[in-house]
């Protein structure tokens, strides 16, 4: 069911953080013309910890309803407590989500064991097919290769999204994992290196401002054009560089709003771009034809 580029939606929000929901329409379309896989929505990139329970489902029925089937819609449905995962998970079931994105328990630090029951009771308890997500540069916390591998024994896991920029992390789950699990790259600057080491795709923060891009370099490697997907990753490496230079989502949704695709909002205790990147961003969106 998941492949190709994946976009980490941006929550779109006018100056005061009110979610803007004719922006959110918006983008959604412009990913659906563009060619994108599936759309994980409030995840890391729309800011999943500052929304309420009842923005969550607003935004997850809006994005489901738009996209009425056609590719797939990922709810960022993780948490620190075991049974708020379960609880969040069973809403973006019956709100339409296609499948949830459970990020590793964050600021706990559990041990592996800890972990793989974490994991295990949200698969007991729940029936929407389950991305396992680990991030360790956000969470404190690292599920190996060993533990994913004794998780996709179960069908209620398809994918782990890995956010560890380490070709031999990436090739070693694909190696224990096989056909039971897919592995999708969490870090778009080693994204295509990891697609090479037999990702099945990206969950991408890029492709909210160049989704026909990531579409185009996914299609490139399905069809084993490498050549192709390298000089797309080429044109890229700036963007990448730009979008890290603070904490995600920051400087794409500063980007988004140059674009005029969305508001400038974005909520505490983050704060917009600061003024010295700017001119940097700028210019790399002026090189792209973004602006």
């Amino acid at each position: 069911m998941l492949h190709g580029s994946i976009v980490a939606l941006v929550t779109p929000m006018d100056e005061q953080g009110k979610i803007d929901f004719p922006a959110l329409e918006s983008l959604v379309k412009m990913h659906q013309d563009s060619g994108t896989d599936a759309i994980v929505v409030a995840g890391t990139t729309g800011e999943s910890a500052t929304l309420s329970d009842e923005e969550f489902i607003q935004v997850l029925s809006a994005v489901s309803e738009q996209v009425s089937g056609r590719i797939p819609v990922l709810a960022g449905t993780g948490g620190a407590d075991t049974k708020i995962a379960i609880e969040h998970t069973r809403v973006a079931a019956r709100f339409g989500a296609d499948a949830a994105l459970v990020v590793t328990p964050y600021y706990n630090r559990p041990m592996q064991s800890g972990l793989l029951a974490h994991y295990h009771a949200l698969a007991d308890a729940t029936e929407l097919p389950l991305v396992i997500y680990n991030v360790p540069s956000r969470t404190g916390v690292d599920i190996l290769p060993e533990s994913v591998a004794e998780l996709a024994g179960r069908d209620e896991f398809i994918a782990i999204k890995e956010a560890v920029a380490d070709m031999d992390r990436i090739r070693r789950l694909v190696e224990l994992c096989g056909d039971s699990l897919l592995v999708l790259s969490g870090d778009d600057p080693s994204c295509l290196k990891a697609m090479n080491q037999g990702a099945a795709g990206v969950v991408t923060v890029a492709g909210n401002l160049v989704p026909g891009k990531f579409s185009e370099m996914c299609r490139h490697v399905a069809d084993n054009n490498w050549p192709a997907a390298l000089e797309i990753d080429d044109t890229l490496r700036h963007l990448y560089g730009i979008l890290s230079l603070e904490t995600n989502p920051i400087p794409v949704k500063w980007a988004l709003h140059k674009m005029a695709l969305c508001g400038p909002g974005i909520r505490l205790p983050l704060l917009p771009l600061n003024e010295k990147h700017h001119q940097e961003l700028e210019q790399g969106l002026l090189q792209l034809g973004l602006i």
